[in-house]
């Protein structure tokens, strides 16, 4: 507080940033959408597909990104007059040649052109003056995923020698869907100051018209259309998806099309940059500004949950009312989870928070069970309160009670995931058999918390803000948990912790406040309440002093 005045809290500024943030990104997004106005038709170009031009759609494959004779290309798919105004969709037969089959490329060569034109004179098609044109790659180099055997029993492929070391070495895969789009939008575009996503496709017709803007959509380019070749393999299915795109769209596409390159250069991998196109290929338009809005809270109620986290336990004086083995199985759990989640190849914009959460769980237990480090030797303190001893009492009871179901439990369903599923190998088995008892009853690991809210009727003790913040993201990670891919296991475990959440307001409805019991800050409301009265008559005191 300087001079009266006191300044915004940490909250309060993160919020109005976020705000701005906010604000500023429906703007730009806004702007994408809308069409360029042009008063004076002179200064515009008007389009030709408003003349509804007669075209047809010629497809063609080739080993080479730019052919140079007719011999280098091989026509797939022909429609001799093409509707550019219906969605429509087709599978056609894709020969695999024997250069592909040895790690060679291969491509695929759209174009739209008069009807006139013969598809066998390669000159006349690129040459006319209709002709519009798109590549799409139709083969990549990716990894194969790694098979999983029965580890107890004899697999063929384990006879065969190929287990998990297959995957080690990219080899061809064919891209089995090609999405393209037409913008057929009948929008002038101004002559000046024209968009850079839209001027840089742009093709004049000689009436001074532009031509139809031919759009292959890279987004739907997803890992999982990729069919691997085979050295038997002699042919593959190509699906050819066509929808028009509206300008706004478009625009937008190529915003985010243009946004993969940078990501990649930033460290993303194949498989994280194929998350992100999920989430923009695979969702609805509106729905995907509601996910952009919720994303972006999902991270300012991360960020705030660990800050009031970090706050609560770094002022926690006493572990009274907290449940040490809680503490020690959420910092275990997390660890799990965490390996897990390595082991099952999984996005970074899930396995970066489960690595945040995990370190901040560490240092929890550290607090919790009061040790320090004297160089590289913990030492633990042994001192306790005599509220810490009752608690301690308390957990023990309720973690006696949890292991008479616990372990049977989980030893039940190892054995059962030994005997009867596959797995890549035996650190697999044991990261899932962990994980499985982690995701299954990790619910149970919260009965020693509830059961001594139970018996000390109280809640006070708890980390209540940054808890409500962490409840408020279990509802968004509902939402996400249909959007990004991950295993179910952990799918299914963000609606558990919904349960916990209920569970926790349900015992803070029932518990009031209790201004005799110590606060999750270590602090008495009855001794606060006697300071601030014991504040306010030393003021009346020195009001009446200054007035005699």
């Amino acid at each position: 507080m300087i001079g009266g005045y006191q300044f915004p809290s940490l909250t309060t500024i993160l919020c109005g940033l976020f705000a701005a943030y906010i604000i500023q990104s429906a703007w730009t997004l806004g702007q994408l959408f809308i069409t360029p106005h042009c008063p004076d038709p002179s200064k515009c170009i008007p389009p030709l597909i408003a003349k509804n031009p007669k075209l047809q759609l010629l497809a063609f494959t080739s080993h080479k990104s730019m052919p140079e004779y007719a011999s280098d290309l091989h026509l797939i798919h022909h429609i001799h007059q093409f509707d550019y105004t219906t969605e429509q969709e087709t599978t056609v037969i894709v020969p695999i040649s024997r250069r592909v089959r040895n790690n060679g490329t291969m491509y695929l060569h759209i174009f739209l052109t008069s009807r006139g034109i013969d598809p066998d004179d390669w000159g006349s098609v690129v040459n006319d003056e209709h002709s519009v044109y798109g590549l799409a790659h139709l083969t990549q180099y990716h990894i194969p995923d790694a098979s999983a055997f029965n580890l107890l029993g004899k697999d063929k492929d384990k006879e065969d020698g190929r287990t998990s070391s297959r995957g080690l070495k990219p080899v061809t895969h064919f891209q089995s869907l090609v999405v393209f789009n037409i913008l057929t939008d009948p929008v002038s575009l101004p002559r000046k100051d024209m968009p850079y996503d839209i001027g840089q496709s742009l093709r004049l017709h000689p009436s001074g018209n532009y031509l139809p803007i031919l759009h292959i959509d890279r987004l739907s380019a997803r890992l999982r259309d990729l069919v691997e070749i085979k050295s038997s393999s002699k042919e593959a299915n190509l699906t050819l998806r066509y929808s028009p795109i509206s300008y706004g769209k478009l625009r937008l596409w190529r915003q985010f099309e243009g946004a993969l390159t940078p990501m990649a250069h930033l460290g993303f991998t194949v498989k994280d940059l194929d998350e992100v196109k999920g989430i923009f290929s695979d969702t609805n338009l509106y729905f995907l500004f509601i996910t952009f809005l919720v994303a972006a809270l999902h991270l300012l109620f991360d960020f705030l949950a660990f800050k009031n986290d970090i706050s609560f336990w770094q002022g926690r004086k006493t572990m009274a009312g907290i449940s040490t083995s809680s503490v020690a199985w959420r910092a275990v759990s997390q660890i799990i989870i965490f390996l897990y989640l390595m082991d099952e190849n999984t996005s970074l914009l899930v396995l970066i928070p489960a690595g945040i959460g995990g370190l901040i769980e560490l240092w929890k237990v550290k607090k919790a069970f009061h040790i320090k480090f004297e160089g590289w030797r913990p030492k633990f303190l042994s001192s306790r309160t005599s509220a810490e001893s009752v608690t301690q009492e308390l957990d023990s009871q309720g973690i006696k009670y949890l292991s008479y179901l616990l372990y049977p439990l989980l030893v039940g369903g190892a054995v059962y995931s030994l005997m009867y599923t596959p797995h890549k190998s035996w650190y697999s088995w044991l990261i899932n058999c962990l994980v499985n008892g982690v995701y299954a009853f990790g619910f149970l690991f919260m009965l020693p918390q509830l059961f001594i809210n139970y018996k000390l009727k109280s809640v006070a003790h708890l980390p209540w803000k940054a808890f409500m913040y962490k409840a408020f993201n279990t509802f968004i990670d509902d939402l996400f948990a249909f959007i990004i891919t991950m295993p179910t296991a952990h799918r299914v475990a963000c609606f558990r912790d919904d349960v916990v959440f209920v569970i926790y307001l349900v015992q803070r409805w029932l518990y009031p406040v209790d201004k005799s019991r110590i606060n999750e800050y270590g602090e008495c409301g009855e001794e606060q309440q006697q300071q601030q009265q014991h504040q306010q008559q030393q003021h009346h005191q020195k009001k009446k002093s200054k007035k005699e």
